[in-house]
This record gives structure tokens, C-alpha cells and sequence, in this order.
């Protein structure tokens, strides 16, 4: 049976700033609960973030690979992904990004999603995006990022992704969707 009625909002009591960085902020919060509770809720923050999976030809997409520390891995690909700058629109840092990581500007770029990235302590939203006509193009990478660049057959990249070998949420989602539009016709 649903129910009508929108769950009722948490009221904010307070906030307080645990830490910061240029990348992130962890924030405790006091919260009172609809039935007049109170908890404490941890929230860390990221910004808003995007990710462009690049496709060379109609076959076959860019894809990236670099030490991802909190995983402690290197040889899972994913597409260049990033986040936004606070004079950038999504459009613009995915272009900027796509040039950091993959060496290409995109003359297109088709919008596929926009989503949370987590629903409960991460406030961070992702912006997907299809790259199509890519043109040389670079701009120099941040000073944390080494990358191994490879042109995979996007079948290969979508089974990689239904058998789990890519595990990054934004090019799972990416690659999905891509496989999605291909298969309706709307490519």
C-alpha cells in the first residue's frame, strides 16, 4: 500500500566543521528527527563533479587508468572524470577534463545524467556526458594524476562493466547509458 504523504524533513540545529581541504569538507551536524529526536549526522561534501566517456569512432572509446589511492589499484579503466570548478558549467569542466585526462576536446557533448553519487553522508552530484567528434586537444593534468590511456572496443568497456572489472560508479553509469541509447537507435 502506498502512502501519500512525503516524508517530513530533518530540521538542522547546528553545524560544525571537522575538516577541509581544496577537494573536500566534513561537517557534523545536529539534527531533530520528524518525532522530535535528535542525532548527530556527518556529512561530507564534495562539490559537483563530472565524468565524459569518450567515444573515438562509433566502435570504440578512450578510456583512462591511474593509481587510485583510497583502493590501493591501477589497473581498472575508467573514463576522465572530474570535478567542477567553481567558475566552470559542467560543460565546460567535462571539456576540461577530457583534454587533463584524455588529450581530446569533444565537438560534442550529449548530456546522458545527472545523479547523488551517494544518498546519505556524501553530498556530491555527478554530471555524465557522451563525447563524440574528439579533436587533439590537451591541457596539463593535476599535479596528483598519472595516467595509462587506452582505445578499448566499447563492447569490451560494457562487459567489463556487467562482469564488474569497472567498479566507478560515474563510467558504470556512463557505459550503461551509452549501451542503452545505442541499442533504442537514438545514437
Amino acid at each position: 500500500m502506498k502512502d501519500n504523504l512525503l516524508p517530513q524533513p530533518w530540521k538542522t540545529l547546528s553545524t560544525r566543521e571537522v575538516y577541509r581541504n581544496k577537494w573536500m569538507r566534513l561537517r557534523e551536524d545536529l539534527a531533530e528527527l520528524p518525532n522530535g529526536h535528535r542525532t548527530i549526522y556527518g556529512v561530507c561534501e564534495f562539490g559537483e563533479c563530472v565524468g565524459v566517456l569518450p567515444f573515438v569512432d562509433d566502435q570504440n572509446v578512450l578510456m583512462v587508468r591511474q593509481f587510485r589511492y583510497v583502493h590501493q589499484e591501477s589497473h581498472r579503466w575508467e573514463m576522465p572524470t572530474g570535478g567542477i570548478r567553481s567558475d566552470e558549467s559542467p560543460e565546460q569542466a567535462a571539456q576540461r577534463e577530457l583534454m587533463e585526462e584524455g588529450c581530446y576536446r569533444a565537438d560534442q557533448l550529449i548530456w546522458i545524467s545527472s545523479y547523488h553519487t551517494s544518498k546519505s553522508v556524501c553530498h556530491e552530484t555527478a554530471h555524465l556526458y557522451i563525447g563524440r567528434g574528439l579533436v587533439t586537444a590537451d591541457a596539463p593534468p593535476d599535479d596528483t594524476e598519472f595516467f595509462e590511456r587506452a582505445v578499448l572496443p566499447f563492447e569490451e568497456a560494457l562487459r567489463m562493466v556487467t562482469t564488474s572489472e569497472i567498479r566507478d560508479s560515474m563510467t558504470v553509469i556512463a557505459v550503461l547509458h551509452a549501451a542503452r541509447l545505442r541499442d533504442s537507435g537514438k545514437w
